[in-house]
């Protein structure tokens, strides 16, 4: 597998998972739609690894550290929005025993969160370059 073929792969995965995470919001299963949200970003930043050093990406679901991990210097509010993300792959997976995260998942939450999710795809996208992508 070539390097373009490995981002081709992270990249065509994280679309698969946004769409995905449309059609749970649109079922109104708003944790769930979240934690693909988690999933999108999880993968863009894993191509966006390969894009940048060539070698396969760390396995973990921190956004935090795979943004480091790729070379990305994060001001506090997209640290803060990656920690928050990674929040909700958590959070939907390993609900306590309150399922305070799924009470918190409100429509209005969620569509909040999907739009801030939706923004830093355009923004990690804009980081692979289109002769890549």
């Amino acid at each position: 597998m070539t390097k373009q073929d490995k981002i081709q792969y992270w990249i065509a995965a994280a679309e698969n998972d946004w769409r995905v995470s449309g059609h749970l919001y649109e079922k109104k299963d708003y944790p769930y739609a979240l934690f693909f949200g988690h999933l999108t970003i999880e993968k863009l930043l894993k191509a966006l690894y390969v894009c940048r050093s060539d070698d396969t990406p760390p396995h973990t679901h921190q956004l935090a550290f795979l943004a480091e991990k790729a070379g990305l210097e994060l001001g506090p509010e997209k640290f803060e929005l990656l920690e928050t993300i990674t929040d909700f792959n958590l959070e939907a997976r390993y609900p306590d025993e309150k399922f305070s995260f799924y009470k918190k998942c409100t429509q209005e939450f969620t569509e909040g969160y999907l739009k801030k999710i939706e923004g830093a795809m355009t923004w990690l996208r804009s980081l692979i370059p289109s002769s890549i992508s």
